[in-house]
């Protein structure tokens, strides 16, 4: 488990007030009904986001951390990716996401992620980015070499060796924000995977926070707030930067 029910994502920069915000359903290409989560900032940055969650699917810190994208002016959209083996059932703590993560192809992700990027058309012709944690911070940089036509692809302490092999079609740009002490993930194969960005001139951020735990991006560990509030900055940089 990245956390626990009870802990929040550390609050961003902020610009915006919040206005519409609340769950939703979506329909992906092959009829799945899929969960989501709709926020959306009453003054633009400029850019909207769809955002994955960890391993466990759309567990209620998604919702939190969508509404805080908001505040920071960015139109969000989370969505849940595992409907297809677990339906719309609740994804809370005893939510046994092991086997949905599995199961769950790509292309079935890649299609609820185009659902997502047109809901947030219907909003805006702001330039889409994703965002993912943990499994899912791999399968948002997966997305860059995809046609999803992102502006860019964000995740934090995800599994280079699960993404390595597509590099060469990666086309979106990518941040890359690990954890220097993620018992999952080395520091060598996040230097690996740095390198490959670099030798495939994906034009990329990477940044590494020496000493950070996996799932370091909450505000109940108080020792990383300096991180916490470095990655928001990060975040909010490359968004800019490419929006």
């Amino acid at each position: 488990m990245c956390f626990s029910s009870d802990q929040h994502p550390p609050l961003p920069p902020r610009s915006s007030d919040v206005g519409d915000h609340g769950p939703t359903v979506l329909t992906s290409a092959d009829g799945t009904r899929f969960a989501a989560y709709d926020a959306v900032p009453v003054t633009r940055r400029g850019a909207s986001l769809v955002l994955l969650p960890d391993i466990r699917g759309m567990h209620p810190y998604y919702s939190d951390l969508a509404i805080a994208f908001a505040q920071a002016g960015i139109d969000t959209v989370a969505i849940d990716p595992y409907a297809r083996t677990a339906g719309l059932t609740d994804r809370g703590e005893d939510f046994d996401f092991r086997p949905h993560a599995q199961a769950m192809e790509r292309s079935t992700l890649l299609a609820d992620a185009h659902v997502a990027k047109d809901r947030l058309a219907e909003r805006s012709d702001d330039p889409v980015f994703t965002l993912g944690f943990c499994k899912f911070g791999g399968e948002s940089w997966a997305l860059a070499a995809t046609d999803l036509g992102a502006a860019g692809c964000m995740g934090f302490y995800g599994k280079p060796p699960a993404v390595m092999d597509l590099v060469p079609s990666m086309t979106a740009p990518v941040l890359v924000l690990a954890a220097g002490a993620d018992a999952a993930t080395s520091p060598e194969e996040n230097a690996a995977f740095d390198q490959a960005l670099t030798d495939g001139a994906v034009d990329h951020v990477f940044v590494e926070y020496a000493g950070a735990p996996h799932s370091f991006f909450d505000r109940s560990f108080a020792e990383w707030e300096d991180a916490c509030s470095d990655a928001w900055r990060q975040m909010l940089a490359f968004v800019d930067a490419r929006r």
